[in-house]
């Protein structure tokens, strides 16, 4: 299996308990990954003081980025990342991503992502659902984007408020196209 390189974009959506628990899944499966690069909003590191109680967002053995830096190298598709995931993804970086607003790393991102038809995964928190939001989704999935809802299910009978977000992280993990355990349905 070739290794994927991963862009990891949080911005300043609540959920920053997916954010945390994506990056400590990708660090298990560091096997499948060649690179992970990691570009935070300013709101994010709010988000994640307030919602975890720490700053350990660049504790994570990954390549981080400043939002405004457009030397990364996934600020080009010649660096050839293979998966971008938004986790979790404000309404308003949707937003600008679906009308091509590229006025940051991440939405430059997105905008290489897109544009080289790869993967792009944005991990939607808001709800409820506007029709500005309904179609900026539809906007992005029609420009071959994933949206992922933040919901989580309950079926594997998720006893903890991190089991309960796992449930949504592996969904994710799946759709980038990576190996894990996790629970499946009846199986």
């Amino acid at each position: 299996m070739k290794k994927k390189k991963i862009i990891i974009a949080i911005t300043g959506a609540s959920g920053s308990i997916y954010a945390r628990l994506l990056l400590e899944n990708l660090k298990l499966l560091s096997d499948q990954v060649e690179k992970v690069g990691v570009v935070m909003s300013d709101n994010a590191k709010e988000v994640w003081r307030f919602e975890l109680g720490n700053e350990d967002y660049d504790h994570y053995p990954f390549e981080f980025y400043s939002k405004m830096d457009f030397n990364a190298p996934f600020a080009s598709g010649s660096a050839k990342y293979d998966t971008m995931i938004i986790v979790p993804c404000s309404m308003g970086t949707l937003g600008r991503i679906a009308q091509g607003i590229s006025n940051d790393l991440i939405t430059r991102a997105a905008d290489v992502v897109l544009k080289e038809r790869r993967k792009l995964i944005a991990v939607v928190r808001d709800t409820p659902f506007s029709l500005i939001h309904i179609n900026n989704m539809k906007t992005v999935t029609e420009a071959g984007g994933i949206i992922c809802p933040a919901n989580p299910s309950y079926y594997s009978i998720p006893q903890t408020i991190e089991e309960v977000a796992q449930t949504v992280v592996s969904r994710v993990v799946d759709l980038a196209g990576l190996e894990q355990d996790s629970y499946r349905w009846n199986d």
